[in-house]
């Protein structure tokens, strides 16, 4: 399996809280750690995991923490394809409460990967299994379609929208009007629609329902579940797996992530 994901990286610093504070309130942290996160890097690293080792196309800066997070995700067989950009790092504090649920706040504009930056190997995405686009300009998109799955994130509908290529598969949430794709909003139209609903599952269109897949421990940290659920979809789509399977591994990447602290420690998930 050769995969890739285009998007974005955060140096997220999490602070586990029994609540999250309500205005004016003081709350006394019961744990803290930063890792580089964001959706490109946890996508990625759910992949590595999965296929041995993944591309991931993103924008770092030319600051510390982006060398950090550079240096942190290779570790984790994520092999990086970034040119250091002159914006600072994106950063991200992070609460995650006494269930699990993360509260985020982001500090500083997002860095996306651009496809008319030619000093990026994109041509490494042609022929590869399959690629999960997060975050980046419709050019990069264009080069992420060509390989030979393509699965994008609902998140980004303005670009998916501007680039009018045709996505295998498209994965949204049922939970946040961020990330809600209704039908005619793209042109073509996804093959594959897939709505995430948290514990209740989900729905596959065309399909129907599925149900969540079992919790291999106790809920820890809700962080990265959704990016791991995608992940999971792309690797099982790129393998050949029909949606239902695909669908079944992805269930089973997003719950295994719920039992780790920040998106990394969990169990591996056998794919």
């Amino acid at each position: 399996m050769r995969v890739a994901v285009v998007g974005h990286v955060e140096w997220v610093e999490f602070v586990r809280v029994e609540r999250v504070p309500s205005p004016g309130e003081i709350v006394h942290a019961l744990d803290t750690w930063e890792e580089p996160a964001g959706g490109g890097a946890v996508a990625a690293a759910q992949l590595a995991r999965l296929a041995g080792s993944c591309l991931l196309f993103t924008a770092l800066g030319a600051d510390e923490l982006g060398r950090r997070s550079r240096a942190e995700l290779t570790k984790l067989g994520i092999e990086i394809r970034a040119i250091p950009e002159p914006a600072a790092t994106r950063r991200a504090f992070t609460h995650v409460d006494e269930t699990g649920e993360r509260t985020i706040t982001v500090l500083g504009e997002k860095l996306r990967p651009r496809g008319g930056d030619s000093r990026l190997p994109w041509r490494e995405l042609a022929g590869l299994d399959a690629v999960f686009f997060v975050s980046g300009d419709a050019e990069a998109l264009h080069h992420a379609r060509l390989a030979r799955i393509l699965v994008a994130t609902a998140r980004e509908l303005p670009t998916l929208r501007e680039a009018g290529v045709q996505l295998d598969a498209l994965v949204g949430s049922g939970e946040d009007d961020r990330e809600l794709y209704r039908p005619g909003e793209l042109d073509p139209a996804p093959y594959v629609v897939v709505t995430t609903s948290g514990g209740l599952g989900g729905w596959v269109q065309p399909g129907g329902p599925f149900r969540p897949a079992p919790l291999p421990g106790t809920v820890v940290d809700a962080y990265g579940c959704g990016d791991s659920f995608a992940a999971g979809l792309t690797f099982g789509l790129g393998r050949g797996d029909s949606v239902d399977e695909a669908v079944a591994l992805a269930a089973r990447c997003g719950a295994a992530v719920m039992t780790g602290r920040g998106p990394y420690s969990a169990q591996l998930v056998q794919p």
